[in-house]
């Protein structure tokens, strides 16, 4: 199901929280739950992932994170305010002290010029403040896409983590 970089990426977060002394949330939307899969799939991992959001419609995203409609309705579900708000919004509906986001366009429909499929944004968030962003643009189908989308956001949690 994951690959065997994928899970090791996995352990490797899962370390880095473990040494911090952090619980992990995520929030999710195109990914659709793929994320904490792949972090649950690694044994013992319930000692540091303290829960998952799937937030794929924009209601989802405002009911579960509190991102606000009309931040979405401006900036669009896909953008660099929206997950960014979507990680501090994991980090305000959970007992999680690190979090990450993922919100993109996996395809194969879905994409405009401006925000063409395979665009992802990612955040990973701290409790202190601290915040991570990437912006990115992914090649392949949309298996690939939301399989790239995991594996980068697992190394920018890695990264905020340690």
């Amino acid at each position: 199901m994951f690959s065997a970089e994928q899970l090791s990426a996995a352990e490797v977060v899962l370390d880095a929280c473990r040494a911090a002394g952090l619980k992990l949330a995520v929030a999710e939307s195109c990914t659709g739950g793929l994320l904490a899969g792949c972090l649950t799939a690694v044994a013992g991992s319930s000692d540091v992932v303290e829960r998952g959001f799937v937030t794929y419609t924009n209601e989802a995203k405002h009911d579960m994170l509190g991102v606000d409609a009309a931040l979405i309705k401006t900036a669009g579900a896909v953008s660099e305010d929206v997950v960014r708000a979507m990680a501090a919004g994991a980090l305000a509906h959970s007992n999680a002290q690190i979090a990450v986001a993922v919100t993109g366009i996996a395809g194969p429909g879905g994409g405009t010029a401006d925000k063409p499929v395979g665009l992802v944004h990612i955040a990973a968030a701290r409790e202190d403040g601290e915040i991570l962003h990437g912006r990115h643009q992914f090649e392949g189908d949309r298996d690939a896409v939301r399989a790239q989308s995991v594996t980068a956001a697992l190394e920018m949690v890695s990264q905020l983590a340690g």
